[in-house]
């Protein structure tokens, strides 16, 4: 027997909160926000970030620090900066980096103090 039932019943089965739903940035803000966390979505940069929250670095340091091979180091921190993420300028022969913005080491903080909350 197939049991049907009326509007107002409907409605109100489907009701989990009495706040409405909040509104929603515009699109491009959550493009915008999409390639962000694409751009932080690899261990590597995740690791860059954590290097930089405190101050720049030059490529070598990032290499030294990581254990990964220079021309990599290199080719993620031009996704970060092609993202947004980081700046570079100049500071004799070498090339330092460092982060845009201090929110960006709360998103990556947050996310690895979450996954370390997962592997206990």
């Amino acid at each position: 027997m197939k049991i049907v039932s009326t509007t107002a019943e409907s409605e109100s089965a489907h009701q989990h909160g009495s706040s409405p739903l909040p509104e929603l940035p515009a699109r491009e803000v959550l493009d915008t926000a999409g390639e962000l966390l694409r751009a932080l979505a690899a261990p590597v940069r995740i690791a860059i970030v954590l290097q930089l929250q405190h101050s720049a670095r030059c490529v070598h340091e990032l290499v030294d620090v990581l254990g990964v091979p220079q021309p990599l180091v290199s080719q993620h921190l031009r996704i970060l900066k092609q993202a947004g993420v980081v700046a570079s300028e100049r500071s004799g022969r070498e090339v330092l980096y460092r982060l845009v913005d201090a929110h960006l080491v709360h998103i990556v903080t947050d996310a690895v103090a979450h996954a370390g909350e997962d592997t206990r």
